[in-house]
């Protein structure tokens, strides 16, 4: 496995940008956008492996970004506080081009996952580096302001689906970020910002706990393997907590076979099982000192990549939906290789620790 590890940080380092974005997947065009949640997974994994100088241009190009756009966000929490639904010109978007512009695709843009993220990763990237300078100070206030006045409007979930509803992965990350970035507010938000995270725990179990364990969403019985992120790495709830463990006996029953599926009703190529979740999966096993299955899953990760070493978004076993598989192979061409967010992930399961320990290879 320590020769997909060492290829994983060589891949994400070579496609990164010269000024620091990464693109989800170079090869697979509807990918060819800068996500906040990829690129801040992607930076954490770097961090991890000692390749601070390289998450940081990505943070600094993040920041630069969202204070580039930072007029949505007024916009934003003008809407808010009249109450009215927010418009296409009026909130931040959920991917970038390379440049840092908004892309101009047909694709739904409010989703709030990846600012959480973001906050979430940049904390700890500063925690490391011990000192917060623009534009990281400006990114931070206006994505702690965007949050505290969205966190609990319906929005595309992180799979970038179900828009109509909340979702508890969208909390955790909300949650996570939030309370990471603390340290690096300003006086005046700490108030607000302690309110959300008094809210939201409560908020979260009242609205997405069924039958003894986290649903995907509310209205919605069955699991999603997103609902790790409750627990790791965000925190919203202890992994001890009676319901995520019940919350995870119910994923590996429903959705883990050689490798983990998002969802049962997942259609998208087919509803295959994903790389990145089976080693989000190791990354929690490893955590609660179950190592040996942890390493059957990152060995599953590894003999996934290709003779270059890349690694895919899926891979078409156990399908729910094969004429869906054949479907979207038709219309995008076969599954994104090498996905950088599946890269990252092995990376930060493989490596030991705990997130924000900073332990390298």
């Amino acid at each position: 496995m320590d020769g997909i590890l060492k290829r994983s940080v060589a891949i994400l380092k070579g496609y990164q940008t010269p000024w620091g974005a990464f693109p989800a997947a170079p090869s697979f065009p509807p990918y060819e956008y800068v996500w906040l949640r990829d690129g801040t997974f992607i930076a954490y994994a770097l961090d991890l492996a000692g390749e601070g100088e390289a998450a940081g241009a990505f943070y600094t190009f993040m920041a630069e970004t969202i204070v580039k756009h930072g007029h949505k966000v007024h916009r934003a929490l003008r809407a808010a506080e009249e109450s009215r639904p927010l418009g296409d010109e009026d909130y931040l978007h959920t991917r970038y081009t390379l440049l840092g512009e908004e892309g101009r695709e047909p694709w739904g843009n409010f989703q709030l996952d990846g600012y959480g993220t973001y906050l979430w990763g940049l904390a700890s990237h500063l925690g490391h580096q011990g000192r917060a300078d623009r534009p990281y100070r400006e990114a931070i206030s206006l994505v702690t302001a965007y949050l505290c006045a969205l966190w609990d409007r319906p929005c595309l979930d992180c799979w970038e689906e179900w828009g109509e509803y909340r979702h508890p992965s969208t909390w955790a990350a909300i949650y996570g970020g939030l309370r990471a970035a603390l340290p690096w507010l300003e006086p005046s938000w700490e108030e607000k910002v302690l309110s959300v995270l008094d809210d939201l725990p409560a908020k979260l179990r009242a609205e997405f706990s069924r039958e003894g364990h986290f649903v995907k969403f509310a209205g919605r019985p069955g699991v999603d393997a997103n609902l790790l992120w409750l627990a790791v790495p965000f925190g919203v709830c202890s992994w001890d907590d009676p319901t995520f463990r019940t919350t995870v006996d119910k994923i590996e029953e429903d959705l883990l076979g050689g490798g983990l599926k998002r969802y049962k009703e997942d259609t998208y190529y087919g509803g295959g099982e994903w790389v990145l979740l089976t080693a989000w999966l190791a990354w929690y096993y490893r955590l609660r000192g179950r190592e040996r299955e942890a390493r059957d899953l990152l060995e599953w990760v590894a003999a996934q990549a290709d003779e270059e070493g890349r690694l895919p978004e899926q891979v078409p076993h156990n399908l729910n939906s094969p004429e869906h598989y054949a479907y979207w192979v038709r219309r995008w061409g076969p599954v994104a290789r090498p996905l950088l967010w599946s890269h990252a992930m092995y990376i930060i399961a493989a490596t030991p620790g705990e997130p924000g320990s900073w332990s390298g290879f």
